[in-house]
Order: C-alpha cells, then structure tokens, then sequence
C-alpha cells in the first residue's frame, strides 16, 4: 500500500544523473576520438562524446556470441547484477540476463550501452560540454533513435565485433533494434524487438507531449539550466508528474483497479466530509514512481530522450515504411503483449505482418500478461523462454 502524503519533500537533488567521480559500479566507458565528431540527425555536432556501457560473459574468438540489449526511455546499462555502489538499484532486467537464464551469460556475450542523451554516464545534458567544461543543459540538441544507434555502431567497431548474433530490446530498446535492422542491416543476425512500434503514433507523441509540458511549466526547471539548484529546488515537480503521467500508460486498467480500487489513503474515512485534495491510494503510487525517478534521472535527459522516442519513424528519409520494412533481413521474433495500452499488440502484429510478407523469418510471440507494458519486465517467464528458444535455434 501507499499511504504516503502528497509529495512536498525537500531533500531532492537538482538531477539524478550520474557525474564523474561517482562510483562506477558495472560502468565502463568508450571515449570517441577526439578528431571524430558525432554527425547528428539534425545537422548538429557532438565532440568528444563518450558512451558508457556494461558487459556479462566473455566474446568468443570469432566474436559471434555477441547480443546488444538496448534500453527504454529511463533505463541504463545496469541489466544485470545486484545493487552496488554506483549502481543502486539491481538490473533492470535480472530476470531474464545472467548465468543460466534465458540470455544465458555463460554462452553469450552481452553488452548494454547507456543511450547519447542519457545521464547514466554517456554524454548527455548533464555533461560537461567540451568546449568550456559548463554542463550541456539547454544547449544538448535533440537527437533521434538513429543517432543512438550510429553511436552504438560506433561502440560496437570499438568492442572489435563485426556482426550482433542478436540485438534485443523492449520499448524505446525495441524502437533502437528497428533502427539496428533497417540502417546497418549487415550487422545484426538476428533482431527480437519487443512491445514496440515501427513509428510512433499520434496517440503516443500525445502522451509524450503532456510530460514535456508539465516539466515546462515547472518554473525550477529554468529552461534547462537548473544544475547549480540548491537540494529541493531543481524541477523536481515537473519531472515526477511528467513519471507520473507515464506510469498510468505503462500498466492496465485491470491492475490499477485490482491493486487500488476505489481505497482512501485513510481507510477510515467514509464520504461525509471529503476535502478537495484527499487522496486515494493510486495516488500514493503514482508519488511513489515519480519519487523514484526523482532520484536517479535527470529532467533535461527526459526531455530529449522522450521527444526521440516521438521522432521514431523508421520510414523517414526512406519514403514509405514498406520501403524501410524491406531492409530488414534478419530472422525475427517479436514480443507483444496483450494488456498494452501504450504500444497495443496490433503494432508488433503489423511488423511480423509486413516482415513475413517480405519473405523474412519472423515469428510473433504474444505474452498474456495483466499487467499492461511493463509486462516485459515483470512477467520474466513469458518473455524468457520465447527469447531462449530463439536464440539457441538460430545460434
């Protein structure tokens, strides 16, 4: 239960994000050349970019082992592993990456990589810009998925691994994997996206676009320059109800009802007598995730990433989407889940459709699941043995 208070606590840091000095944790990190400047989709420039990452298991001597996991809009490189310093909390997907399980770390080499435009230690708004040491803030342009990618390419060339046996990925990770297999479809083998689209709908910029406005609004936010906040004075409204407004797009009607119902925070009370801003129990939830994010996400960060997520298109620049469709060669599993309201299951049907039409070897995997878009990870089971079976049939 979340019986907590609406949230007025002060102890907040301006951003969550990690900075050098910090523990590292599981970190490792890729600095691109200095004399090498990253080309972004916008016609704008990043300089001495770096990207941090985390590796399990060992590469093979032909490096053919390799799986690329790519993340979600607030995730990390942290995909396996317990909490450390540096790393708070354990990985995000535990469940489904280590020794013995469904990506099985023994067998295979795997590699995650925190996005450009992220916090966790890749270069980002919280970064130092190269060019006065000042912290990027509002001058970090915007990015799209194709540049995250071409900055993994990059990695993946200094990692000395030609080809992915798999890249894997759920959300906005799954958006990334599309780009994999559309741009550089000679470097993947095999591609499993999950409850993911091949572009984003106008239902979903929707979504992404009322966050956006409530982190603008939020007047500690400063137009993006509120990294020397004092504790409890950067944008800390703006960006929990920003988590907030997602949280209710990552989990189903069904769950929020069975888990909360219609219960007062005080569950003593009847309805003589209600004030204006007594909570319910969902509510307490929702304070809950945007508590959490709080502490380990950066507002700016939030902001470029989700407007790239809006951006996923990828049929732009390539004229039609069965145009950039028919660039993708590699054998395909594709994870949908049934309760998702975010990315409903008929857009991973669209992309098997379309990819089995084209003669690719697509197969289409729905997991039944209450508990909406994050059933991926929650629901380790239904997501596990489906991406065992076809890592070890293609292998």
């Amino acid at each position: 239960r979340y019986r907590g208070k609406c949230m007025t606590r002060h102890d907040y840091p301006a951003t969550g994000a990690w900075f050098p000095g910090m523990p590292v944790g599981g970190r490792k990190f890729a600095h691109f050349p200095h004399d090498r400047p990253f080309a972004l989709d916008g016609g704008k420039v990043l300089s001495s970019v770096s990207i941090a990452y985390e590796s399990w298991g060992t590469l093979n001597e032909d490096a053919t082992n390799a799986i690329l996991i790519c993340h979600a809009w607030t995730g990390d490189s942290h995909v396996s592993g317990a909490a450390e310093e540096g790393n708070p909390t354990p990985g995000w997907w535990e469940g489904v990456v280590g020794p013995g399980k469904a990506i099985d770390t023994n067998k295979w080499f795997v590699v995650c990589s925190n996005v450009i435009g992220g916090c966790q230690g890749s270069t980002g708004p919280a970064t130092a810009h190269p060019e006065d040491g000042q912290l990027y803030g509002s001058r970090f342009p915007v990015i799209t998925i194709r540049d995250m990618v071409r900055a993994q390419v990059r990695l993946t060339d200094m990692l000395g691994i030609r080809k992915w046996h798999s890249v894997v990925g759920g959300s906005m990770g799954g958006m990334q994997v599309l780009e994999w297999a559309v741009t550089f479809p000679d470097r993947v083998k095999t591609i499993i996206p999950i409850a993911t689209c091949a572009q984003a709908t106008a239902q979903q910029i929707a979504w992404g676009a009322i966050g956006r406005r409530a982190i603008r609004l939020d007047p500690k936010w400063r137009n993006g320059e509120y990294y020397d906040a004092a504790t409890g004075e950067g944008p800390w409204e703006g960006l929990a109800i920003a988590r907030m407004l997602s949280q209710v797009t990552f989990r189903s009607d069904n769950v929020f009802n069975e888990r909360f119902g219609r219960a007062l925070v005080d569950m003593d009370a009847d309805y003589n007598g209600l004030g204006l801003w007594d909570r319910f129990e969902v509510e307490g939830y929702l304070d809950h995730h945007g508590d959490r994010l709080i502490r380990r996400f950066d507002t700016n960060s939030y902001l470029i990433i989700g407007k790239a997520m809006d951006l996923h298109d990828i049929a732009r620049g390539r004229g039609t989407l069965d145009t950039a469709m028919s660039r993708i060669k590699a054998p395909t599993l594709v994870l949908g889940i049934s309760s998702d309201i975010l990315y409903p299951t008929y857009q991973q049907k669209q992309i098997h459709s379309m990819l089995t039409e084209k003669g690719v070897d697509s197969t289409y995997v729905e997991i039944d699941s209450p508990h909406g878009h994050d059933a991926f990870l929650i629901n380790f089971d239904q997501v596990g043995a489906p991406i065992k079976s076809f890592l070890e049939r293609t292998f």
